[in-house]
């Protein structure tokens, strides 16, 4: 697989607004959607109850283009300017750490680069230029 680059919009709360308002403005086909109380369950984090109904992860084709969201977790918010993230998707772990190892020199690490319930790497890395990317692996575990 070719590594592809995707718009990732990260919203204060009102993410299915905008999947809406796309899918009419711009004849955007709802590809994917799930909340965060739609997700397993952690034990250790016990989600609260304003999150489940928040978007966790959502996915609209737009022509030939796919467009991701989120909502932030509460006690997040994006300011205007850094809502905007890209994501690097890859079927390749040891391609993906080295993307995110040459990201965060000289950058900042939102989330480390590690396994998770939906890909066997994924993680948030801030570019010294201030760029905000996501690093996704597909595949599985």
């Amino acid at each position: 697989m070719a590594i592809r680059l995707s718009p990732y919009l990260m919203m204060n709360g009102n993410a299915m607004e905008a999947i809406q308002f796309y899918r009419e403005a711009l004849n955007a086909e709802l590809l994917f959607s799930q909340t965060f109380g739609e997700m397993p369950e952690n034990p250790e984090f016990p989600l609260p109850n304003e999150a489940k109904e928040l978007v966790s992860h959502a996915m609209v084709r737009i022509g030939e283009s796919d467009l991701m969201f989120s909502d932030n977790f509460p006690g997040q918010a994006s300011q205007i300017g850094d809502q905007v993230t890209i994501c690097i998707s890859s079927d390749d772990v040891e391609k993906s750490k080295r993307m995110f190892d040459s990201l965060q020199q000289g950058g900042q690490v939102k989330m480390p680069l590690e396994e998770t319930f939906f890909s066997p790497a994924y993680g948030i890395v801030t570019d010294k230029f201030g760029v905000t990317f996501q690093i996704y692996t597909e595949g599985q575990k």
